[in-house]
Protein backbone atom coordinates (compact mmCIF):
# COMPACT_ATOMS: atom_id res chain seq x y z
CA UNK A 1 0.00 0.00 0.00
CA UNK A 2 1.21 3.57 -0.88
CA UNK A 3 -0.34 6.99 0.79
CA UNK A 4 1.49 10.31 0.10
CA UNK A 5 1.36 13.70 1.85
CA UNK A 6 3.15 16.33 0.02
CA UNK A 7 6.52 15.58 -1.11
CA UNK A 8 6.95 19.16 -2.11
CA UNK A 9 7.37 20.37 1.42
CA UNK A 10 7.88 16.51 3.09
CA UNK A 11 10.84 14.97 2.31
CA UNK A 12 9.55 12.04 4.33
CA UNK A 13 6.18 12.13 2.29
CA UNK A 14 5.68 8.91 0.92
CA UNK A 15 4.25 6.28 3.51
CA UNK A 16 4.63 2.26 2.12
CA UNK A 17 3.45 -0.98 4.10
CA UNK A 18 4.63 -4.05 2.58
CA UNK A 19 2.35 -6.51 4.22
CA UNK A 20 -0.11 -3.68 5.25
CA UNK A 21 -3.70 -3.47 6.46
CA UNK A 22 -6.73 -1.09 6.99
CA UNK A 23 -9.39 -2.09 8.49
CA UNK A 24 -12.48 -0.80 7.02
CA UNK A 25 -15.82 0.16 8.86
CA UNK A 26 -18.59 1.92 7.56
CA UNK A 27 -16.91 3.07 4.78
CA UNK A 28 -14.23 4.53 6.72
CA UNK A 29 -10.32 3.57 7.84
CA UNK A 30 -10.59 2.77 10.94
CA UNK A 31 -7.06 1.36 11.57
CA UNK A 32 -3.98 0.94 9.65
CA UNK A 33 -0.46 -0.75 10.14
CA UNK A 34 0.90 -4.46 10.11
CA UNK A 35 -1.44 -7.27 9.16
CA UNK A 36 -0.71 -9.50 11.36
CA UNK A 37 -1.19 -7.16 14.63
CA UNK A 38 -3.96 -6.04 12.76
CA UNK A 39 -5.52 -9.79 12.29
CA UNK A 40 -4.73 -10.40 15.75
CA UNK A 41 -6.75 -7.44 17.20
CA UNK A 42 -9.72 -8.04 14.88
CA UNK A 43 -10.13 -11.77 14.70
CA UNK A 44 -13.59 -11.32 13.32
CA UNK A 45 -12.86 -8.61 10.46
CA UNK A 46 -13.77 -10.46 7.02
CA UNK A 47 -10.93 -10.25 5.29
CA UNK A 48 -10.01 -9.01 1.32
CA UNK A 49 -6.65 -10.27 0.20
CA UNK A 50 -5.04 -7.89 -1.98
CA UNK A 51 -1.67 -9.75 -2.40
CA UNK A 52 -0.25 -9.34 -5.20
CA UNK A 53 -0.89 -5.97 -6.75
CA UNK A 54 -0.57 -2.62 -5.42
CA UNK A 55 -2.63 -0.41 -3.47
CA UNK A 56 -3.22 3.59 -4.03
CA UNK A 57 -5.61 6.02 -2.78
CA UNK A 58 -8.18 6.49 -5.42
CA UNK A 59 -7.14 9.06 -7.92
CA UNK A 60 -8.14 12.75 -8.04
CA UNK A 61 -8.62 14.32 -11.07
CA UNK A 62 -9.31 18.37 -11.32
CA UNK A 63 -10.36 19.23 -14.50
CA UNK A 64 -12.21 17.29 -17.02
CA UNK A 65 -14.94 17.76 -19.54
CA UNK A 66 -18.52 15.26 -19.41
CA UNK A 67 -19.60 16.54 -22.88
CA UNK A 68 -16.04 15.51 -24.35
CA UNK A 69 -15.51 11.87 -23.75
CA UNK A 70 -16.63 11.31 -27.40
CA UNK A 71 -14.42 13.22 -29.48
CA UNK A 72 -11.12 12.81 -27.38
CA UNK A 73 -8.23 12.54 -29.88
CA UNK A 74 -9.39 15.54 -32.37
CA UNK A 75 -5.29 16.02 -32.76
CA UNK A 76 -3.91 18.75 -35.04
CA UNK A 77 -5.43 21.84 -33.87
CA UNK A 78 -4.68 25.20 -31.56
CA UNK A 79 -7.19 25.24 -28.42
CA UNK A 80 -9.20 27.69 -30.89
CA UNK A 81 -9.54 25.89 -33.55
CA UNK A 82 -10.13 22.51 -31.79
CA UNK A 83 -13.41 24.18 -29.91
CA UNK A 84 -14.49 25.74 -33.12
CA UNK A 85 -14.55 22.46 -35.18
CA UNK A 86 -14.30 19.69 -32.89
CA UNK A 87 -15.81 20.24 -29.06
CA UNK A 88 -18.91 22.68 -29.58
CA UNK A 89 -20.58 20.90 -31.98
CA UNK A 90 -20.06 17.76 -29.93
CA UNK A 91 -21.04 19.66 -26.72
CA UNK A 92 -24.38 21.30 -28.61
CA UNK A 93 -25.35 17.11 -29.12
CA UNK A 94 -26.20 16.97 -25.31
CA UNK A 95 -29.16 19.63 -25.86
CA UNK A 96 -31.01 16.29 -26.24
CA UNK A 97 -31.45 14.29 -22.65
CA UNK A 98 -31.26 10.97 -24.15
CA UNK A 99 -27.94 11.97 -25.73
CA UNK A 100 -26.52 13.32 -22.75
CA UNK A 101 -26.97 10.21 -20.69
CA UNK A 102 -25.47 7.97 -23.09
CA UNK A 103 -22.49 10.05 -22.65
CA UNK A 104 -22.65 10.53 -19.01
CA UNK A 105 -22.50 6.75 -18.52
CA UNK A 106 -19.67 6.64 -21.25
CA UNK A 107 -17.68 9.74 -18.94
CA UNK A 108 -18.78 8.44 -16.10
CA UNK A 109 -17.08 4.77 -16.63
CA UNK A 110 -14.05 6.24 -18.52
CA UNK A 111 -13.31 7.78 -14.95
CA UNK A 112 -13.80 4.42 -12.71
CA UNK A 113 -12.51 1.56 -14.57
CA UNK A 114 -8.88 4.14 -14.56
CA UNK A 115 -9.38 4.56 -11.04
CA UNK A 116 -11.05 7.97 -10.84
CA UNK A 117 -12.80 8.36 -7.40
CA UNK A 118 -13.71 11.89 -7.47
CA UNK A 119 -13.62 14.36 -10.25
CA UNK A 120 -14.09 18.26 -10.79
CA UNK A 121 -15.93 17.95 -14.07
CA UNK A 122 -17.35 20.80 -16.39
CA UNK A 123 -20.90 20.18 -17.10
CA UNK A 124 -22.64 21.06 -20.05
CA UNK A 125 -24.23 23.91 -21.29
CA UNK A 126 -28.10 22.60 -20.90
CA UNK A 127 -29.20 22.72 -17.12
CA UNK A 128 -31.32 18.87 -17.72
CA UNK A 129 -27.70 17.50 -19.21
CA UNK A 130 -26.60 18.52 -15.76
CA UNK A 131 -29.22 17.00 -13.95
CA UNK A 132 -28.72 13.96 -15.87
CA UNK A 133 -24.90 13.95 -14.89
CA UNK A 134 -25.84 14.23 -11.56
CA UNK A 135 -28.61 11.87 -11.45
CA UNK A 136 -25.90 8.89 -13.61
CA UNK A 137 -23.20 9.14 -10.86
CA UNK A 138 -25.20 9.05 -8.36
CA UNK A 139 -25.91 5.71 -9.81
CA UNK A 140 -22.18 4.60 -10.06
CA UNK A 141 -21.22 6.02 -6.31
CA UNK A 142 -18.31 8.37 -7.79
CA UNK A 143 -17.68 11.34 -6.12
CA UNK A 144 -18.06 14.56 -8.42
CA UNK A 145 -17.95 18.52 -8.33
CA UNK A 146 -19.54 19.52 -10.91
CA UNK A 147 -21.75 22.75 -12.53
CA UNK A 148 -23.65 23.38 -15.57
CA UNK A 149 -20.99 26.05 -17.76
CA UNK A 150 -21.84 29.01 -18.53
CA UNK A 151 -21.60 31.44 -21.48
CA UNK A 152 -23.55 34.46 -23.43
CA UNK A 153 -20.34 34.93 -26.13
CA UNK A 154 -18.21 33.91 -29.06
CA UNK A 155 -19.45 30.38 -28.73
CA UNK A 156 -22.39 28.65 -31.06
CA UNK A 157 -25.60 30.75 -30.40
CA UNK A 158 -27.48 27.50 -28.88
CA UNK A 159 -24.61 27.39 -26.23
CA UNK A 160 -25.34 31.06 -24.87
CA UNK A 161 -27.10 32.14 -21.80
CA UNK A 162 -27.96 35.51 -20.15
CA UNK A 163 -26.94 36.30 -16.80
CA UNK A 164 -30.26 36.09 -15.18
CA UNK A 165 -30.90 32.17 -16.84
CA UNK A 166 -27.13 31.56 -15.25
CA UNK A 167 -28.34 32.56 -11.86
CA UNK A 168 -31.57 30.73 -11.75
CA UNK A 169 -30.61 27.89 -13.22
CA UNK A 170 -27.35 27.31 -11.35
CA UNK A 171 -29.43 28.31 -8.32
CA UNK A 172 -31.97 25.54 -8.75
CA UNK A 173 -29.20 22.94 -9.57
CA UNK A 174 -26.98 23.79 -6.47
CA UNK A 175 -30.62 23.71 -4.62
CA UNK A 176 -31.22 20.18 -6.22
CA UNK A 177 -27.62 18.71 -5.64
CA UNK A 178 -25.33 20.45 -3.92
CA UNK A 179 -23.77 18.00 -0.43
CA UNK A 180 -27.04 15.19 -1.59
CA UNK A 181 -24.94 11.95 -1.27
CA UNK A 182 -21.34 12.09 -3.20
CA UNK A 183 -22.09 15.22 -5.42
CA UNK A 184 -21.27 18.79 -5.35
CA UNK A 185 -21.57 21.91 -7.14
CA UNK A 186 -19.06 24.22 -8.65
CA UNK A 187 -19.92 27.54 -10.72
CA UNK A 188 -18.40 27.15 -14.38
CA UNK A 189 -18.12 30.36 -16.47
CA UNK A 190 -16.80 28.55 -19.29
CA UNK A 191 -13.71 31.05 -19.52
CA UNK A 192 -13.73 35.37 -19.56
CA UNK A 193 -13.10 34.42 -23.55
CA UNK A 194 -16.61 33.66 -23.28
CA UNK A 195 -18.13 35.03 -20.35
CA UNK A 196 -19.42 39.14 -20.03
CA UNK A 197 -18.93 40.68 -17.04
CA UNK A 198 -23.11 39.94 -16.58
CA UNK A 199 -21.83 36.22 -16.63
CA UNK A 200 -18.95 36.42 -13.93
CA UNK A 201 -21.43 38.88 -11.87
CA UNK A 202 -24.16 36.21 -11.86
CA UNK A 203 -21.52 33.77 -10.95
CA UNK A 204 -20.56 35.97 -8.07
CA UNK A 205 -23.84 36.07 -6.81
CA UNK A 206 -24.33 32.15 -6.55
CA UNK A 207 -20.95 31.66 -4.68
CA UNK A 208 -22.05 34.36 -2.03
CA UNK A 209 -25.70 32.96 -2.18
CA UNK A 210 -24.13 29.08 -1.68
CA UNK A 211 -20.41 29.97 0.20
CA UNK A 212 -19.60 26.22 0.50
CA UNK A 213 -19.89 25.66 -3.68
CA UNK A 214 -16.67 25.44 -5.54
CA UNK A 215 -15.68 27.11 -8.32
CA UNK A 216 -13.40 26.08 -11.56
CA UNK A 217 -12.65 27.85 -14.85
CA UNK A 218 -9.69 27.89 -17.36
CA UNK A 219 -6.72 30.74 -17.23
CA UNK A 220 -3.83 31.41 -19.54
CA UNK A 221 -4.14 28.15 -21.70
CA UNK A 222 -2.92 29.86 -25.27
CA UNK A 223 -1.08 32.43 -26.14
CA UNK A 224 -4.27 33.99 -28.84
CA UNK A 225 -6.79 32.78 -25.86
CA UNK A 226 -4.91 35.40 -23.33
CA UNK A 227 -4.60 38.32 -25.79
CA UNK A 228 -8.52 38.04 -27.26
CA UNK A 229 -8.89 37.78 -23.26
CA UNK A 230 -6.57 41.16 -22.70
CA UNK A 231 -8.77 43.00 -25.86
CA UNK A 232 -12.43 41.72 -24.25
CA UNK A 233 -11.61 43.21 -20.79
CA UNK A 234 -9.35 46.29 -21.09
CA UNK A 235 -10.05 47.92 -17.64
CA UNK A 236 -8.34 44.49 -16.25
CA UNK A 237 -5.19 43.64 -15.12
CA UNK A 238 -4.46 40.77 -16.98
CA UNK A 239 -6.60 37.65 -17.35
CA UNK A 240 -6.93 36.63 -13.56
CA UNK A 241 -8.37 40.16 -12.57
CA UNK A 242 -11.46 38.89 -15.06
CA UNK A 243 -12.33 36.72 -12.01
CA UNK A 244 -10.72 38.46 -9.09
CA UNK A 245 -12.82 41.63 -9.84
CA UNK A 246 -16.27 39.44 -9.54
CA UNK A 247 -15.53 37.95 -6.62
CA UNK A 248 -14.32 34.50 -7.74
CA UNK A 249 -11.79 33.84 -5.94
CA UNK A 250 -11.32 31.90 -2.81
CA UNK A 251 -9.94 28.22 -1.53
CA UNK A 252 -12.27 26.33 -3.21
CA UNK A 253 -11.34 28.15 -6.85
CA UNK A 254 -9.59 25.44 -9.41
CA UNK A 255 -8.64 27.28 -12.88
CA UNK A 256 -7.11 25.37 -15.27
CA UNK A 257 -3.87 24.91 -17.63
CA UNK A 258 -2.37 28.42 -16.08
CA UNK A 259 -0.03 27.85 -18.63
CA UNK A 260 1.21 31.38 -19.63
CA UNK A 261 0.43 33.13 -16.45
CA UNK A 262 2.36 35.87 -14.95
CA UNK A 263 4.24 36.39 -11.56
CA UNK A 264 1.41 39.06 -10.20
CA UNK A 265 -1.31 36.68 -11.31
CA UNK A 266 1.08 33.89 -9.28
CA UNK A 267 1.02 35.99 -6.39
CA UNK A 268 -2.44 37.02 -6.98
CA UNK A 269 -3.43 33.10 -7.14
CA UNK A 270 -1.10 32.79 -4.00
CA UNK A 271 -2.89 35.35 -1.93
CA UNK A 272 -6.54 33.88 -2.67
CA UNK A 273 -5.07 30.00 -2.15
CA UNK A 274 -6.90 29.28 -5.63
CA UNK A 275 -5.52 26.08 -7.10
CA UNK A 276 -3.98 25.26 -10.83
CA UNK A 277 -4.94 22.39 -12.07
CA UNK A 278 -1.82 20.82 -14.40
CA UNK A 279 -3.19 19.28 -17.47
CA UNK A 280 -0.15 17.90 -19.10
CA UNK A 281 -1.92 15.90 -21.66
CA UNK A 282 -4.03 18.46 -22.98
CA UNK A 283 -1.56 21.29 -23.27
CA UNK A 284 1.07 18.76 -25.16
CA UNK A 285 -1.93 17.61 -27.84
CA UNK A 286 -3.14 21.19 -28.42
CA UNK A 287 0.25 22.45 -28.05
CA UNK A 288 -0.49 25.02 -25.33
CA UNK A 289 3.32 24.94 -23.85
CA UNK A 290 5.13 23.52 -20.86
CA UNK A 291 3.51 24.25 -17.57
CA UNK A 292 5.75 26.38 -15.20
CA UNK A 293 5.27 23.96 -12.41
CA UNK A 294 8.63 25.83 -10.21
CA UNK A 295 7.44 29.13 -10.76
CA UNK A 296 3.75 28.32 -9.59
CA UNK A 297 5.57 26.46 -6.36
CA UNK A 298 7.75 29.03 -5.84
CA UNK A 299 4.99 31.84 -5.72
CA UNK A 300 3.32 29.48 -3.18
CA UNK A 301 0.19 28.37 -4.96
CA UNK A 302 -1.03 24.98 -5.01
CA UNK A 303 -1.23 22.45 -7.64
CA UNK A 304 -3.02 19.43 -8.44
CA UNK A 305 -4.11 17.69 -11.65
CA UNK A 306 -6.27 17.17 -14.27
CA UNK A 307 -7.14 15.10 -17.37
CA UNK A 308 -9.15 17.81 -19.14
CA UNK A 309 -10.81 15.24 -21.44
CA UNK A 310 -11.28 15.63 -24.35
CA UNK A 311 -8.31 18.12 -24.99
CA UNK A 312 -6.25 15.70 -22.83
CA UNK A 313 -5.93 11.79 -24.60
CA UNK A 314 -7.96 9.82 -22.32
CA UNK A 315 -8.89 9.14 -18.25
CA UNK A 316 -5.72 7.71 -17.03
CA UNK A 317 -4.25 9.53 -14.05
CA UNK A 318 -1.11 7.40 -14.81
CA UNK A 319 -0.43 8.82 -17.88
CA UNK A 320 -0.48 12.39 -16.67
CA UNK A 321 2.21 12.22 -14.44
CA UNK A 322 4.02 10.54 -17.01
CA UNK A 323 3.23 13.66 -19.17
CA UNK A 324 4.09 15.94 -16.54
CA UNK A 325 7.18 14.25 -15.70
CA UNK A 326 8.30 14.64 -19.30
CA UNK A 327 7.09 17.96 -19.47
CA UNK A 328 9.47 19.10 -16.18
CA UNK A 329 12.36 17.09 -17.91
CA UNK A 330 12.18 19.29 -20.79
CA UNK A 331 11.95 22.57 -19.33
CA UNK A 332 15.49 22.24 -18.08
CA UNK A 333 16.64 24.62 -15.60
CA UNK A 334 13.20 26.40 -15.79
CA UNK A 335 11.42 22.79 -14.34
CA UNK A 336 10.96 21.11 -11.58
CA UNK A 337 12.30 17.57 -11.38
CA UNK A 338 9.56 15.02 -10.56
CA UNK A 339 9.62 11.68 -8.37
CA UNK A 340 7.32 9.10 -8.15
CA UNK A 341 6.14 10.12 -4.98
CA UNK A 342 5.59 13.66 -6.48
CA UNK A 343 3.31 11.98 -9.14
CA UNK A 344 1.56 10.20 -6.62
CA UNK A 345 0.80 13.12 -4.49
CA UNK A 346 -0.32 15.31 -7.80
CA UNK A 347 -2.80 12.49 -8.62
CA UNK A 348 -4.45 11.96 -5.17
CA UNK A 349 -3.78 14.16 -2.10
CA UNK A 350 -3.12 17.55 -3.68
CA UNK A 351 -6.58 17.15 -5.86
CA UNK A 352 -7.78 16.39 -2.11
CA UNK A 353 -6.54 19.62 -1.04
CA UNK A 354 -7.75 21.55 -4.46
CA UNK A 355 -11.44 20.52 -3.45
CA UNK A 356 -10.71 21.11 0.09
CA UNK A 357 -12.00 17.35 1.13
CA UNK A 358 -7.96 16.51 2.34
CA UNK A 359 -9.94 15.74 5.45
CA UNK A 360 -12.30 12.89 3.69
CA UNK A 361 -10.05 11.16 0.94
CA UNK A 362 -6.40 11.53 -0.32
CA UNK A 363 -4.35 8.87 1.38
CA UNK A 364 -5.16 5.85 4.06
CA UNK A 365 -5.25 8.10 7.01
CA UNK A 366 -7.31 6.75 9.42
CA UNK A 367 -10.63 8.48 9.88
CA UNK A 368 -10.79 8.97 6.04
CA UNK A 369 -13.38 7.06 3.40
CA UNK A 370 -11.86 4.18 2.11
CA UNK A 371 -11.32 5.47 -2.13
CA UNK A 372 -8.71 3.43 -3.44
CA UNK A 373 -7.59 1.70 -6.64
CA UNK A 374 -5.73 -1.96 -7.09
CA UNK A 375 -3.46 -2.59 -9.19
CA UNK A 376 -2.83 -5.67 -10.82
CA UNK A 377 -1.08 -5.79 -13.82
CA UNK A 378 -2.85 -9.26 -15.76
CA UNK A 379 0.24 -11.99 -15.54
CA UNK A 380 2.37 -12.23 -18.16
CA UNK A 381 2.66 -8.21 -18.97
CA UNK A 382 5.48 -6.13 -19.52
CA UNK A 383 4.39 -4.07 -15.97
CA UNK A 384 3.74 -7.20 -14.57
CA UNK A 385 7.37 -8.25 -15.20
CA UNK A 386 8.75 -5.34 -14.15
CA UNK A 387 7.00 -5.31 -10.52
CA UNK A 388 8.23 -8.59 -9.67
CA UNK A 389 11.76 -7.27 -10.12
CA UNK A 390 11.03 -4.22 -8.60
CA UNK A 391 13.19 -3.78 -5.43
CA UNK A 392 12.19 -0.79 -3.30
CA UNK A 393 8.61 1.18 -3.22
CA UNK A 394 10.20 4.03 -5.55
CA UNK A 395 10.59 1.52 -8.22
CA UNK A 396 7.09 0.79 -8.31
CA UNK A 397 5.67 3.98 -8.58
CA UNK A 398 7.80 4.53 -11.11
CA UNK A 399 6.90 1.25 -13.06
CA UNK A 400 3.62 2.38 -12.57
CA UNK A 401 3.67 5.58 -13.43
CA UNK A 402 5.81 4.94 -16.31
CA UNK A 403 3.97 1.74 -18.41
CA UNK A 404 0.49 1.63 -16.17
CA UNK A 405 -3.11 1.86 -17.96
CA UNK A 406 -6.37 1.21 -18.33
CA UNK A 407 -5.77 -2.51 -17.88
CA UNK A 408 -4.18 -2.64 -14.73
CA UNK A 409 -6.54 -1.57 -12.90
CA UNK A 410 -8.53 -4.32 -11.33
CA UNK A 411 -10.76 -2.89 -8.65
CA UNK A 412 -11.73 0.56 -7.35
CA UNK A 413 -13.79 1.39 -4.18
CA UNK A 414 -15.56 4.70 -3.11
CA UNK A 415 -16.27 5.08 0.43
CA UNK A 416 -15.69 1.13 0.46
CA UNK A 417 -18.25 0.30 -2.07
CA UNK A 418 -16.83 -1.32 -4.77
CA UNK A 419 -17.55 1.07 -8.46
CA UNK A 420 -15.14 -0.93 -10.61
CA UNK A 421 -14.14 -4.43 -11.04
CA UNK A 422 -12.28 -5.99 -13.94
CA UNK A 423 -13.88 -8.87 -15.56
CA UNK A 424 -12.24 -11.94 -14.44
CA UNK A 425 -12.18 -10.45 -10.37
CA UNK A 426 -15.13 -11.41 -8.27
CA UNK A 427 -17.16 -8.81 -6.26
CA UNK A 428 -15.78 -6.80 -3.20
CA UNK A 429 -16.24 -8.54 0.12
CA UNK A 430 -16.64 -4.84 1.77
CA UNK A 431 -18.87 -5.49 4.28
CA UNK A 432 -20.58 -2.20 5.67
CA UNK A 433 -21.80 -3.15 8.80
CA UNK A 434 -20.17 -5.38 11.88
CA UNK A 435 -17.70 -7.52 11.48
CA UNK A 436 -15.42 -4.66 9.65
CA UNK A 437 -13.31 -5.15 6.52
CA UNK A 438 -9.64 -5.72 6.70
CA UNK A 439 -7.62 -5.00 3.78
CA UNK A 440 -4.47 -6.56 3.25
Amino acid sequence: MHTPSNPFTDDDALHVQEDGGLLVDGGKITASGDFATLRTEYPEATITDLRGGVLLPGFIDTHVHYPQVRIIGGLGMPLLDWLDHVTLPEEARLSSDTYARAVARDFLHGLRCNGTTTALVFGSHYRSAVDVFFEEAAQTGLRTVAGQVVSDRMLRDELHTTPELAYSEGKALIERWHGVGRARYAVTPRFSLSASEGILDACAALMHEFPDVHFTSHINENVREVQTVKELFPGSLDYLDTYDRAGLLGRRSVLAHSVHTTDRELGQMAAHHCTAAHCPCSNSALGSGLFPLKRHLNAGVHVSMGTDVGGGTGFSMLKEGLQAYFMQQLLGEGGLPLTPAHLLYLSTRAGAQALDMQDQIGDFGVGKAFDAVWLRPPEGSTLDAILNHATSSSETLAALFANGTQADVARVWVGGDEVFARAGFKGSEVVQKQPPELVS
